[in-house]
């Protein structure tokens, strides 16, 4: 019997007027990429909470990709710079945790960067193919819930 490939789950939270329009015109452009990712529409990637990406891994995602305008364009003025600072603090609490900070990739793409979001989700799946399977530690003796902070702890 033959060995099943690992294919990554990913979650995908997109800018409405950038990322998410970029990843539009990659699909009405025909460009090829792989479909690991449900994508999730925000109005601004500044909008996208470190819980929400705690709760993807929760749920079983393998990896999350936070998509937004590029610095300078966000079309509400500064959320594209907030998500940068969250998500370096996410990925040193990644680190913390036991959770390799590369399974969260922040992009920028514009809406006219079809072949960009395409390029990121091919990069992006074979990265977390060279990682494998996220496996979230349990607590051996107290329960099988994953070790993971809950929201508002």
């Amino acid at each position: 019997m033959a060995e099943a490939v690992f294919e990554p789950k990913i979650v995908a939270f997109l800018c409405r007027w950038c990322a998410g329009a970029g990843a539009d015109l990659a699909g009405t452009s025909r460009l090829a990429y792989p479909p690991n990712a449900v994508p999730i529409r925000v109005n601004c990637s500044g909008r996208v909470e470190m819980e929400w990406v705690m709760e993807a891994f929760r749920s079983g995602a393998d990896g999350v990709l936070i998509g937004g305008c590029h610095p300078g364009d966000c079309h509400y003025v500064s959320g594209n710079y907030k998500t940068r600072r969250r998500v370096h603090l996410l990925k040193r609490m990644l680190a913390e945790l036991g959770i390799e900070p590369e399974r969260v990739r922040l992009e920028w793409v514009s809406a006219t960067e079809g072949a960009k979001f395409a390029r990121v989700m091919k990069e992006f799946v074979a990265d977390l193919k060279k990682l494998g399977p996220l496996t979230l530690e349990r607590e051996e003796k107290r329960s099988a819930a994953p070790v993971l902070p809950k929201a508002g702890t």
